[in-house]
């Protein structure tokens, strides 16, 4: 038998005795935790927790591994369900661009920004981005993931988002955080197809996302609805089409204007719309009620100097928020959670509580892991994380610059200590 026992807790939070699936509006400021805790993992499952008062030790020859946690916290791993993290090489080059003033869409109509990537990723070797992306893996869980949800659309061509789609297939395979994998290959239109918009979304249509199924690639399916890249009208057809092989939605929305990103989402029940920088009362509206969650991508937002997402009005309207980090070359440089959280307290006025529902429950919801992973449940996956002493939960989005996890536990197994 494999235990896990960790005792002494100073503070377990984020517990439930019954699971929800996500946590909306005032509730995102209530945060169940218990004072000086221990936590049972049998088998990679969170088997019990409690106060320390009504810790009965396990027969020692049951246990497995006994960490003690005095003066910690351990908490959910982080879920992170947007990134972009499988890529060729960085774009530090088109950082001087924005330095210098060149807007996010200025540089895309001279065939930089994803179109760079894309030209990349045409002569990449698979080997190479597998092993590149590992390492990217590795520094995550670093930081504290024990989830990723990692995109396509940096090939915009058959051969080129097949490729990198196995290359996320290999990564399910060799690494232990639970990953999902979404078909993203209306992320830009190639220079071949502008002025012919709509033959390039015949291709997505008829030829990349029948193959995606034959080979059962994708989790889900992308599209990046917004100004300068797909219509609504484009969006539509390429959902529809997606419904037919069971590839759920997840759409790029309303980050560079209000597009109709956010609403043609929730037509087509996305499990979630993200950015979100132009999020106005409409949108609000659409979204209650709607079962797609609000993600925030900070990250993005502060790479690009661009508006920050209402979060504070999604919250008081009684929506949830999720946050994530938009992991990529070119507008979001980073996967560090932990830098994610802070920017939700300091740019977004989010509370360090509504930050950790954020970054736990909502992102395990945003990414379809709900039900078993982002809280401390029994039954659910042991993916957890033991800070160092800190003095609270405060001091997690706080203290930007510090790596506060010493201890990160994945499927029930110590992977960074």
């Amino acid at each position: 038998m494999n235990n896990l026992i960790i005792k002494n807790i100073k503070s377990l939070i984020q517990t439930e005795d019954k699971h929800r699936s996500f946590v909306s509006g005032t509730d995102m400021a209530k945060l169940a935790n218990i004072e000086n805790a221990y936590l049972i993992v049998e088998n990679g499952i969170i088997k019990s927790f409690g106060s320390m008062v009504d810790y009965k030790p396990l027969k020692e020859h049951e246990a497995h591994m006994q960490i003690d946690a005095s003066d910690k916290l351990v908490l959910p791993a982080w879920c992170d369900s947007h990134t972009h993290l499988v890529y060729p090489k960085s774009r530090d080059i088109e950082y001087v661009d924005k330095i210098k003033g060149l807007s996010y869409e200025e540089i895309a109509k001279r065939g930089g920004g994803i179109l760079n990537s894309a030209r990349l990723m045409q002569s990449a070797n698979e080997d190479q981005l597998f092993e590149d992306a590992m390492l990217r893996l590795k520094e995550i869980i670093n930081w504290g993931t024990g989830a990723v949800e990692i995109k396509s659309g940096y090939g915009l061509s058959t051969e080129s988002e097949l490729k990198m789609l196995r290359v996320i297939k290999r990564l399910k395979e060799a690494s232990p955080l639970t990953i999902k994998s979404t078909f993203l290959g209306a992320h830009s239109i190639p220079m071949e197809y502008r002025g012919q918009q709509s033959k390039f979304v015949d291709l997505v249509i008829n030829e990349m996302i029948p193959e995606v199924a034959k080979e059962k690639l994708a989790d889900y399916v992308d599209v990046f609805c917004d100004v300068g890249f797909f219509t609504v009208e484009d969006t539509d057809r390429i959902l529809n089409a997606a419904a037919k092989y069971g590839l759920s939605p997840k759409i790029h929305a309303n980050e560079l204007d209000y597009s109709g990103g956010i609403q043609v989402g929730v037509k087509y029940n996305a499990l979630s719309v993200d950015h979100l920088e132009f999020t106005g009362d409409d949108e609000i509206e659409a979204l209650m009620n709607s079962g797609t969650m609000p993600t925030i991508l900070p990250g993005a937002a502060f790479f690009l100097n661009m508006a920050y997402a209402p979060a504070r009005k999604m919250m008081d309207a009684g929506l949830p928020v999720a946050l994530a980090s938009d992991f990529n070359p070119g507008s979001s440089p980073s996967g560090n959670m932990q830098l994610i959280m802070a920017m939700g307290s300091i740019l977004y006025r989010m509370l360090p509580e509504e930050v950790i529902h954020a970054v736990t429950k909502n992102t395990a919801y945003a990414m379809g892991v709900e039900k078993e992973l982002g809280s401390i449940c029994i039954g659910k996956k042991a993916n957890l994380l033991i800070t160092k002493s800190i003095p609270g939960i405060e001091y997690l989005p706080y203290a930007y610059g510090e790596n506060k996890i010493e201890t990160t536990i994945l499927n029930g197994e110590v992977v960074i200590k």
